[in-house]
């Protein structure tokens, strides 16, 4: 390119700049640019209470996962504690029905007697 190119692109740089320049006012830029600002500052805000918050949710969650594990653990426990009891009790109730049999009423009478509900059966 030549020089005389060179600058006829240069000083057709500097109109078309110079015209944005004067389409834009720059109380509105520096009102833009201070709004921007605001909005950096609130968004910073956000973020640092959002990271605080992420960290307390962390801790709590460390702290109840360990309760949760060891309330599950014994709750598990218990359950097989008690499905041994109930088995033992049938296998006590069948030998006492077959060894006698009027000791223990039959199914109807059972009904009109225990009148709770069954907690094996789901609802």
């Amino acid at each position: 390119m030549e020089t005389s190119e060179k600058e006829i692109m240069k000083s057709a740089a500097e109109e078309i700049s110079n015209d944005f320049k004067r389409l834009v006012n720059t109380n509105d830029l520096a009102s833009l640019k201070h709004l921007q600002h605001l909005i950096l500052g609130r968004i910073q805000d956000s973020n640092a209470v959002l990271s605080h918050f992420n960290d307390f949710s962390e801790n709590c969650f460390t702290q109840l996962s360990d309760d949760f594990q060891n309330k599950t653990r014994l709750l598990k426990s218990i359950k097989a504690d008690l499905d041994y009891v109930f088995q033992k009790l049938r296998s006590m109730k069948s030998k006492i029905s077959a060894t006698y049999p009027d000791a223990l009423p039959d199914a109807s009478s059972i009904e009109v007697l225990d009148r709770r509900p069954d907690l094996e059966l789901p609802q």
